[in-house]
């Protein structure tokens, strides 16, 4: 099988990679980054959303992993703020998935995973800007999932706080990685190896009654007051 990972090279899509790998399957990767060469070969910035060529490649499904973390007060949140979570979050993964979904496999039904974040089911303070623009994600999934049933199946993550480079501002000092780990009833942070299987599951054949769906991993965050 051919799976497409789009942000191969953050600290989720490396992990994913490799399990995809270990499974068997042949990975294309995309990477911001025109000097990286090894994930594939496909370069895509989700704010500039160009046009990749994938040729007559077949592919079974595609993960939209790119992201921001932009927490600020309401007050100093601009438009600007907003267009640029929105073009990455939202408009990033439209471009993609109508450039991709042309080579999906036509003889089996293919997968498309997107991740949101836990901020759109539980209010966030500091979070308006990511949280609209992932819940414009969500919004996205579920109408895919309809309109594209039953040749594609399309599903949504949400996680939590994630121990990687994007929130690495977040977990800069001892005290707020404590404050962080303290606000999840599981008492720690998401590692990319908490977010990887699942994503890995809902891609192949193994979740093929599943579509549709947001699905937390989020150390209870969303669900459980404790």
């Amino acid at each position: 099988m051919n799976y497409l990972v789009v942000g191969a090279t953050s600290a989720v899509g490396k992990e994913i990679v490799s399990q995809l790998e270990q499974m068997g399957h042949t990975v294309l990767g995309t990477t911001r980054s025109k000097d990286q060469s090894d994930t594939g070969g496909f370069y895509y910035d989700a704010l500039s959303q160009q046009t990749i060529d994938f040729g007559h490649t077949e592919l079974d499904g595609l993960i939209y992993l790119p992201g921001t973390i932009n927490l600020k007060p309401f007050s100093r949140l601009t438009e600007q703020d907003f267009m640029e979570d929105f073009k990455i979050n939202l408009l990033g993964a439209v471009k993609i998935i109508q450039q991709a979904l042309p080579n999906f496999r036509k003889l089996s039904v293919g997968s498309v995973v997107l991740v949101s974040t836990v901020a759109v089911s539980k209010g966030l303070p500091y979070h308006a800007s990511v949280a609209a623009a992932k819940g414009a994600l969500e919004g996205l999934g579920r109408s895919l999932a309809a309109e594209l049933a039953p040749k594609v199946r399309v599903n949504v993550i949400a996680p939590s706080l994630t121990d990687t480079p994007l929130a690495a501002k977040l977990l800069a000092t001892d005290q707020r990685r404590e404050t962080a780990m303290d606000k999840h009833p599981l008492k720690r942070i998401g590692k990319p190896s908490d977010i990887a299987p699942l994503a890995v599951f809902l891609l192949t054949g193994t979740s093929d009654w599943i579509t549709g769906q947001v699905i937390a991993v989020d150390g209870g965050l969303s669900t459980l007051s404790v």
